[in-house]
């Protein structure tokens, strides 16, 4: 009985501690359970994390696009600025709007020179240097820098008395005489103020540099000194001979002096200006004569001016792009482009102008010398043009002193109009 009892007891003992361990077993599996709804929670959570991740990568990756997008667009802007910009200095050498198509040559860098006889190499700048400071290099300078070349475009003066048919009258070929001297003179005394004005932007001109204000031939006093003395004295010797004249050499001073002091800076003004040089060169002739002078004529070496001018003014654009050389700030103004556009305006008109008074010198000389006269014009306009575009038409005197074929043009132009005034 005694044993039953202990049995049942043992029996008990054994489903209690069953029954507790299920309930331990429930406990852990509950725990189980939680843990692995905490898990699944857990990947859930690291699946939304890794979703906003993604899309933060996406949203972030659009962004570069866009980012990309927009640099590639300013990059392709940049490019097509600096493309324009070379179009436009390559347009130095005649390719843009050329007839042959649309291909772009670069100009060839220019090779500096240690050449002695290369006015831009730095041994003919030192030996030109040398001489600064003694009076063997003052006295050259002097003479260099009353420019005796520029003065064979002051034989405009002569230009009206022989267009009148009166160069072989005495008086008049004197008067005409005293215009050229004092034009010379005034021209010559306009150097000097304008060289001292500008010896500091000469100085970094690779020609320019030579000129003897800029390399110290000449001291700035001097310089001053002997630009008086020409200017009063080309006004004085006027004076003398004809109020006319006097007026004509005053206006000359005048603007030159103004551009000089400022007008050579403003664009398409400074070209008007050297060109009214010219014209006021042919009215003096005839103003110290007291020559009429016929409307056609003032055309003709108005826009003639005009035509060479703006082939010095491309001279100096197509030098500063090809060596770097500071010019200028009108020049800065000024694309190849736009100076051939004046050029080709300015040649037009001076021969039409011209073709307009050959048909005048038919109707009141009675000759046909004038006419034949506009072959050799057009020529000389149309082979002047080939040195225009070459870039060599900088001095414009020394262009027609070296063109041995221009030089026969001339010749043979002054000589039809010679038929016709004179026979």
């Amino acid at each position: 009985m005694a044993d039953k009892k202990q049995t049942e007891a043992d029996t008990g003992e054994t489903e209690a501690a069953e029954a507790d361990g299920s309930s331990n077993g429930a406990r852990v599996g509950e725990a189980l359970t939680e843990d692995a709804g905490k898990s699944e929670a857990v990947e859930a959570d690291g699946s939304n994390n890794g979703a906003r991740v993604g899309e933060e990568l996406a949203e972030d990756a659009g962004k570069s696009e866009v980012d990309g997008a927009r640099v590639g667009e300013e990059l392709a802007e940049d490019a097509g600025k600096s493309e324009a910009k070379r179009l436009v200095e390559t347009d130095a050498e005649g390719s843009i709007g050329a007839e042959f198509g649309d291909e772009v040559l670069e100009p060839e860098p220019k090779k500096k020179s240690d050449d002695v006889k290369d006015k831009s190499s730095d041994a003919y700048h030192a030996k030109v240097t040398a001489k600064a400071g003694t009076t063997a290099g003052l006295i050259t300078g002097l003479i260099k820098e009353l420019r005796p070349k520029q003065w064979v475009k002051n034989v405009l003066v002569l230009a009206v008395p022989f267009g009148a048919g009166e160069i072989l009258d005495p008086v008049v070929l004197w008067h005409a005489v005293v215009a050229f001297i004092v034009f010379s003179m005034a021209a010559s005394g306009i150097y000097f103020v304008n060289d001292a004005i500008d010896v500091e932007a000469d100085r970094q001109h690779p020609t320019k540099r030579n000129r003897p204000i800029a390399a110290g031939l000449i001291p700035l006093p001097i310089a001053y000194a002997v630009c008086v003395l020409l200017l009063g004295g080309s006004l004085l010797i006027s004076g003398l001979t004809s109020m006319s004249l006097f007026a004509v050499m005053a206006v000359y001073i005048a603007v030159q002096l103004g551009y000089c002091f400022g007008l050579k800076h403003q664009p398409v003004i400074d070209l008007c200006i050297v060109a009214s040089g010219f014209l006021l060169r042919a009215i003096a002739g005839g103003a110290a004569a007291g020559l009429m002078i016929t409307q056609w004529f003032y055309l003709i070496v108005a826009f003639g001016s005009l035509f060479m001018v703006a082939g010095k003014r491309y001279a100096e654009v197509k030098l500063a792009m090809e060596t770097g050389a500071k010019i200028r700030k009108s020049l800065k103004a000024y694309s190849p482009s736009y100076l051939r556009f004046v050029w080709a305006i300015a040649a037009a008109i001076t021969i039409m102008s011209y073709a307009l008074w050959a048909y005048d010198i038919r109707e009141f000389e009675m000759s046909r010398w004038g006419l034949i006269s506009i072959v050799p014009m057009v020529v000389a306009i149309l082979r002047y043009a080939v040195d225009i575009d070459k870039g060599v038409a900088g001095e414009p005197e020394e262009v027609v002193l070296k063109d041995k074929v221009l030089m026969v043009l001339g010749l043979i132009l002054a000589g039809c109009l010679f038929l016709a005034f004179y026979l």
